[in-house]
């Protein structure tokens, strides 16, 4: 079964569908996507390791995660709905803005995205899906600019991008 995102326009206003391996691959066109970066209660941000399954990105740091929304979806709904299948747990992201950037991941693919971000606390014990996520840690925002710093191949664009707007 084919997956698809929403196209949209530099406002966000939808403007169609597109198959979500061409917008990736072949033909990279702006679309709604949504990232999330959750904290402990030591104000630690959650980061997440890729599947080195995934198209794009593969085996690199992200946010807590990101996912594209499906039709009639808030983007409060798609981040727990996601939360939910990648994490295990159950809740209430906050939207705190959006970003547009486009990044190509070498000859993988692109990413040209109007990202919706949100935030969220994590007080219960982690369920990972194995499928979505290799690995995951809680850190400073200060030691993740410095890993950041140090090794920036190692990230996935929107992860900087959110980063700079909390």
């Amino acid at each position: 079964m084919k997956s698809y995102v929403i196209l949209v326009d530099s406002k966000n206003n939808e403007l169609g569908i597109a198959d979500k391996i061409e917008v990736h691959t072949t033909k990279p066109q702006l679309h709604r996507a949504v990232t999330y970066l959750l904290t402990n209660e030591k104000g630690e941000f959650l980061i997440t390791k890729r599947s080195s399954k995934k198209l794009v990105w593969p085996s690199f740091w992200e946010t807590s995660g990101s996912t594209h929304p499906f039709e009639n979806e808030s983007h409060e709904e798609c981040a727990r709905r996601r939360i939910k299948e990648e994490l295990g747990i159950d809740i209430e992201p906050k939207l705190i803005g959006k970003f547009e950037y486009k990044a190509q991941d070498e000859n993988r693919g692109w990413e040209h995205e109007v990202c919706a971000l949100l935030t969220g606390e994590v007080f219960d014990e982690l369920k990972p899906d194995q499928d979505e996520i290799e690995g995951y840690k809680f850190i400073s925002k200060r030691e993740l600019e410095q890993e950041i710093k140090k090794n920036p191949t190692n990230y996935a664009p929107w992860l900087v991008l959110a980063l700079d707007r909390i």
